[in-house]
């Protein structure tokens, strides 16, 4: 569910930002993605931790029956995010324009703060009650507010707001709208969920506890680096080069995000697994998940990543002339995503078996690499710099990341079985390259890239299953394929 939605909502984000960077243009889009660093600046601390936080400690006080503790982790928790996003979003309002006009240089960004200040306090608590749900373990509800209702109420109000010549406020204004309906849905999704005996406890809340307040200032320490990694480019392309720039630079990392869909989506999943299996002593079954995870999450990776390699120069045309420069980023970016999901959920192993301070270590070594060169080459090569730091970064924590899991958990994801991706590979390399070449006059159009992304898929599937599955992948497909002919046969039985 988790992957159909995001695959839904990438997919519904790509053509829509199609459309809006032809709508507004690329100066406009560089100056919402400024304004979204600030946000997303703001949001490393307004979280406070407490949305990972959820994803761990719900699903323990619920199996242990503990609903005074889970009481207590709700309402604290929400408490505490409502008085310190309050805060944050004042000081954006009063210290932002400070930023806009010193910092980016681009004074056409203070108007626009109030709202930018509500997306950011909304978008805090709408990231609680989605970690909510995938710590109650209803991952599928989240996905079907979040993805299948929240994508298409920003895009049919944002259009509407674009048509009414709003530009840019259209678009922003739009996003608060979406969010106060998701946040709505959110609300009434968790009380639905949370077990009764929860609201019949009485007498003052317990404290969250000292592990909860350990665990919530590591995943927030966890967050700040991750704004780093994931922000320090497009501030510094702000400062040194110009909000046209920031905006295709953005327009083509967004696009470069949609590629580890697969690693994301099992994510969601593995993340929990991961800790219950740890805590129960289950190596040899958590090392074989990881394994066949990890070459499953690669496999289906390969074929997404190989169009966006070798159509980058098209994919970025669509979204206007102005964009077609960025295509390098789209290259060097990819490369960096393939690692990313050829190493699997290194991180989230180090995270959920009580490793975080590892995970720390390395984001940490890595922000701080990542700032220095990036101030170092962005002036000399403007965003394709940004995008090589980045993509070295990613590479580079990922292999360091791989390497603590080894050290600490003795696992490792790789086995022979992999080797039999390379044929396939291989063959949806070629594949691609030679579709490129025969339909050298159509390529620019996204009906013929959305043609090279079915072939690839076709290709390397075909390769990879004549090759054979080995015990793990066939219990696994078979798991899918049973699932996906129940849900078939549901919605049969419901017409």
């Amino acid at each position: 569910m988790f992957f159909a939605g995001t695959m839904f909502t990438g997919l519904a984000s790509y053509l829509f930002k199609v459309y809006l960077a032809r709508m507004i243009g690329a100066r406009e889009l560089g100056i919402y993605a400024l304004g979204m660093t600030m946000v997303a600046l703001l949001g490393v601390l307004d979280g406070l931790g407490l949305p990972q936080t959820a994803v761990r400690f719900i699903p323990l006080y619920s199996a242990t029956g503990k609903s005074n503790q889970l009481r207590g982790f709700l309402l604290r928790a929400l408490t505490l995010l409502l008085g310190v996003n309050i805060v944050l979003a004042l000081g954006m309002v009063i210290v932002g324009p400070w930023v806009a006009q010193h910092l980016y240089h681009t004074a056409e960004l203070k108007p626009y703060l109030p709202l930018f200040a509500m997306i950011m306090l909304l978008g805090a608590l709408t990231n609680y009650g989605g970690q909510v749900l995938q710590g109650f373990k209803d991952v599928a509800r989240r996905t079907v507010i979040t993805n299948f209702i929240g994508t298409p109420v920003l895009i049919v109000l944002s259009v509407g707001f674009l048509l009414l010549g709003w530009g840019l406020w259209g678009y922003i204004f739009a996003q608060v709208v979406s969010a106060l309906i998701v946040l709505g849905l959110l609300v009434v999704a968790v009380w639905k969920l949370t077990p009764p005996d929860v609201f019949q406890q009485k007498g003052p809340l317990p404290p969250l506890g000292s592990q909860v307040v350990s665990f919530g200032m590591a995943a927030l320490g966890i967050a700040m680096l991750e704004f780093l990694l994931a922000q320090t480019d497009k501030i510094l392309i702000g400062f040194y080069l110009n909000p046209k720039e920031v905006g295709i630079y953005a327009i083509a990392m967004t696009v470069v995000a949609f590629v580890p869909i697969a690693l994301s989506s099992v994510n969601q999943i593995f993340s929990p697994t991961i800790a219950d299996l740890h805590s129960r002593g289950e190596h040899e079954l958590l090392q074989r998940l990881f394994q066949t995870l990890t070459k499953w999450v690669l496999g289906l990776t390969l074929p997404l990543g190989t169009v966006v390699i070798v159509f980058a120069e098209p994919l970025m045309r669509v979204f206007g002339a102005d964009f077609a420069s960025g295509w390098p980023v789209l290259v060097i970016g990819t490369l960096g995503q393939l690692v990313n999901c050829g190493t699997g959920s290194v991180g989230f192993l180090l995270m959920m078996s009580g490793n975080q301070n590892r995970l720390v270590k390395v984001q940490a070594t890595m922000a701080a690499v990542l700032v220095l060169l990036n101030i170092l080459l962005i002036p000399k090569f403007g965003f394709i710099g940004a995008a090589a730091v980045a993509a070295l970064t990613n590479i580079c924590s990922n292999f360091w990341n791989l390497a603590e899991v080894r050290s600490v958990l003795r696992l490792s994801p790789y086995n022979y079985s992999y080797f039999r991706l390379v044929p396939a590979a291989i063959a949806t390399v070629f594949a691609e390259i030679a579709l490129k070449r025969f339909g050298s006059s159509n390529q620019a159009s996204l009906p013929f890239i959305v043609v090279g992304v079915i072939l690839g898929y076709l290709v390397f599937l075909t390769f990879a299953l004549a090759l054979g599955l080995g015990p793990d992948d066939r219990l696994i497909a078979d798991a899918v394929w049973t699932r996906l002919g129940g849900s078939f046969n549901r919605a049969k039985a419901d017409a």
